[in-house]
């Protein structure tokens, strides 16, 4: 039995069953109405938890203003997903994943194997980090996760210390170390590559690596992606103690130096930290790496116009995208669907986590995760026909979808890959460098 028809198997199971959507966390659920690319790719899932260690880091936390930067190691836990090969065993597994409330444990259940055979058929994988909000965890975008592993990708979502939802949650210590967990984890991985002692790490392709940033993460990856700080905020209330930030802003001189070239396209989903002035228009010029933005217009966490749509106009030196959830807040896209055992506690805190007003979370997962694959296909492995699933009427709602017999008729400019009426409320917009 070939992997597409167990992938094939499994998205008819998930469908027929209104009960197992009722009373499971499913992360890899397909709606009928879903584009195309949200489907899963020809590859089994496999699972595995690693710890890596961030040598000498500066302690945030414990480092008193005015007083001498205490040194600690920074441990880090990652969830890695990648092709596998399942030998035979049905596809599917869980996760245990502490939410918003972190009283609560949630149960997620997904189409990955813990600890199955790496999949080396198809030689080298593309690498992708996956960076949560404040707070959150590695599993809060893990739909994006499992979706790209089953399409060839080595997925690597981080615990960023002292921003999950049962650390010490510290934001300065978010705002220092953000960009610099990403880098280590690409570092640190990257390093594994065509090394055939790592059955996983060393299918990485370590010269080709994307990024998915959601709202902390994507301040984090616009740093990453060649937007230092603003040395403005440098001495500001807001920052860490001791100037740290600086190591992280436009006017040091090393800053650039320490950018990782690997990192060939970026995702920034809803990034934070426009609105609160930690970037002006001669430090957003400073990126040139491609950029997909996504965002919800009503966003009041990261802002839209004032936030990520700023950003998105004042990158003027890279090729960019926006795409935007009208209406839709700050969870557009990015976060899983809330999980029963918040829904069905007397205790809702932290519902509004994974939920939107307006949309529905899973489509917009499956929005999110069409586009991604489209993103990465093409900047990471080549693939240059996924283009035209950009190639779009900016206004959804302005398009017209005229088919007949399934050939389309002079009139139609549909989004492709999406069904009748079901680009009505996103917008798709693109920039060039220079513009």
């Amino acid at each position: 039995m070939g992997k597409r028809y167990l992938a094939n198997l499994g998205f008819i199971a998930v469908l027929q069953s209104g009960f197992l959507w009722a009373q499971e966390n499913r992360i890899d659920i397909i709606r009928a109405d879903a584009p195309e690319l949200a489907s899963f790719g020809e590859f089994d899932i496999g699972v595995r938890t690693l710890e890596v260690v961030a040598r000498d880091r500066i302690d945030v936390v414990d480092t008193e203003r005015g007083g001498e930067n205490i040194i600690y190691d920074r441990f880090l836990t990652l969830e890695i997903w990648y092709p596998a090969n399942l030998n035979g065993q049905q596809p599917g597994g869980s996760y245990e994943a502490i939410t918003r409330n972190p009283e609560i444990i949630a149960e997620l259940h997904g189409r990955a194997v813990r600890d199955a055979e790496p999949d080396a058929s198809a030689g080298l994988y593309p690498l992708v980090v996956i960076s949560h909000g404040h707070p959150g965890n590695r599993f809060l975008l893990s739909h994006t996760a499992e979706n790209l592993a089953s399409k060839g990708y080595i997925v690597a979502s981080i615990d960023h210390t002292d921003s999950t939802y049962e650390s010490v949650q510290n934001f300065q210590s978010t705002l220092y170390n953000r960009p610099m967990d990403q880098r280590f984890v690409i570092d640190t991985l990257a390093a594994y590559s065509g090394n055939a002692d790592f059955p996983i790490l060393g299918l990485i392709d370590g010269e080709n690596v994307g990024v998915v940033g959601y709202s902390m993460g994507g301040y984090g990856l616009v740093n990453n992606l060649g937007g230092g700080y603003s040395d403005d905020i440098v001495g500001s209330f807001i920052a860490p103690p001791n100037d740290l930030l600086a190591e992280h802003a436009t006017g040091n001189p090393d800053y650039r130096g320490k950018l990782d070239s690997r990192i060939k396209a970026g995702v920034a989903v809803g990034p934070w930290g426009m609105n609160a002035n930690f970037w002006r228009e001669e430090d957003l010029a400073g990126i040139e790496v491609p950029t997909f933005y996504i965002a919800g217009s009503a966003d009041t966490v990261s802002g839209y116009l004032n936030g990520t749509r700023a950003i998105y106009e004042g990158a003027v030196n890279s090729d960019r995208y926006l795409l935007t959830f009208k209406n839709a807040g700050h969870n557009a896209g990015a976060p899983i669907p809330l999980p029963v055992e918040i829904r069905d506690s007397d205790d809702q805190t932290g519902a509004g986590h994974y939920t939107d007003p307006v949309w529905d979370n899973v489509r917009m997962n499956n929005i999110m995760d069409h586009f991604v694959t489209a993103y990465f296909d093409y900047h990471l492995k080549g693939d240059e026909a996924k283009l035209e699933y950009f190639e779009l009427v900016p206004d959804g709602a302005d398009a017209v979808y005229s088919m007949r017999n399934g050939t389309p008729n002079a009139d139609h400019n549909y989004w492709k890959g999406f069904g009748a009426g079901t680009a009505v409320g996103l917008t798709m917009e693109h920039l060039t460098p220079g513009e």
